[in-house]
């Protein structure tokens, strides 16, 4: 008999991870306009406030990952989710600078409780077969997200005060909470690990992987927080909003592909077409300019084509990159393995942040676009040299 995937845990677990992300990205593509409007700061000072909650969750995240593979995994979840609710409520006093930041690695620090949370769960709530098709489903609940948050969030900027958009992110993340109480997971003995090991914060086998999802995550990260600064800067008529629900939709598509395609064992190969997919398509967005100063009419068109593209690479990189780590970690390691990964992902976003408003600022979006796909080029040739056999050698 087929084990049963959408069991009423697991769809509780994504309707939390939906409401979790979505008011993540209701914020993300306005905070930038907020400090821009509120301290008249630089695309400098936009890049660090903003990557100061990713180094934040950076930090979190190893201990997250021995947290979660110790103790119980659900009651973690709750208290990262509520914390991380709760900080919305903040930004609305945020007077200064200084003061945004400290709420902003507060925010970071819950978020990559929460995120790892999640993130594990998943292990105790669907069957060992369904485990690449169960990560694909979930990451469509964050894509879903994806697709209608920064919208939401942009047409919210111009119809409302920030702090309704603030309170609309504490609104989502009650709501996420909730669905997370509702979650009945079996208790698991605590687990007896060495007083002091680095694999209980890292795991050591997922390091070559590493390094190849850092370097598209230091696009992901461009992308993801300057993309709305980029499109007003060519003038669309059209809100950029729309560049993510377009990029969502194909995120969706290609994250159910390639968590069938891990299922069936063909993880490095979805891994690859991912990669080669995110070079052409970072490469069309560096070119936006060009297109824009040759015949305006057209941009946007090409814009939204480069959506496709970049959500069908990072749609089928994401579900891949989480599925080989998984595999290279023993059953007493998986919230390890997820930590990882995550943080991983959040070092190479936090640094393509970073250095994408310094680039801006000095130079233009398009150039920090093209750097960003160098980046991805790197982590493939480095991807097919060596994270591939090191995968097929060591993978449990």
């Amino acid at each position: 008999m087929e084990e049963k995937l959408f069991n009423r845990n697991y769809i509780f677990l994504c309707l939390a991870n939906f409401l979790f992300f979505f008011s993540f990205y209701l914020l993300l593509p306005v905070l930038p306009f907020f400090i821009r409007e509120m301290f008249m700061s630089g695309n400098s000072v936009v890049g660090a406030v903003i990557s100061c909650y990713t180094l934040a969750t950076l930090v979190v995240r190893p201990f997250s990952g021995y947290l979660m593979d110790t103790f119980r995994r659900k009651p973690i979840y709750v208290i990262g989710l509520s914390a991380f609710t709760l900080v919305f409520g903040s930004y609305a006093f945020a007077s200064s600078v200084t003061l945004l930041v400290v709420i902003r690695v507060i925010h970071g620090l819950a978020f990559g409780l929460s995120s790892v949370g999640g993130n594990t769960l998943i292990i105790d709530v669907v069957p060992a077969s369904k485990r690449g098709e169960a990560i694909g489903f979930y990451g469509v609940a964050n894509n879903i997200a994806m697709a209608v948050g920064p919208m939401c969030g942009l047409f919210m900027y111009e119809h409302f005060s920030f702090n309704v958009i603030f309170y609309s992110c504490l609104a989502c993340g009650l709501l996420a909470t909730l669905f997370a109480s509702m979650i009945a997971t079996k208790v698991r003995p605590p687990l007896k690990r060495p007083a002091m090991s680095l694999d209980r914060f890292f795991l050591l086998k997922g390091f070559p992987a590493g390094v190849s999802l850092l370097l598209i995550a230091f696009a992901y990260g461009q992308i993801s927080n300057y993309i709305a600064l980029y499109a007003s800067e060519m003038h669309f008529s059209f809100s950029s909003g729309l560049f993510f629900t377009v990029y969502a939709v194909d995120l969706i598509f290609s994250r159910l592909y390639a968590g069938q395609m891990a299922d069936k064992g063909k993880v490095t190969q979805s891994v690859l077409l991912g990669l080669v997919i995110l070079g052409v398509s970072l490469l069309g967005l560096s070119m936006c300019h060009i297109v824009n100063a040759t015949n305006a009419a057209i941009t946007p068109y090409f814009f939204l084509g480069v959506a496709v593209l970049c959500g069908m690479g990072f749609g089928t990189c994401f579900p891949s990159f989480n599925t080989l780590f998984i595999n290279l970690a023993s059953n007493s390691q998986r919230g390890t393995a997820t930590s990882t990964y995550l943080t991983s992902w959040d070092v190479g976003l936090g640094i393509g942040i970073l250095c994408g408003g310094v680039i801006s600022e000095h130079f233009s979006f398009a150039f920090a676009y093209l750097i960003a796909d160098v980046m991805v080029l790197i982590s493939l040739l480095f991807f097919v040299s060596i994270v591939s056999q090191h995968y097929q050698r060591n993978k449990v």
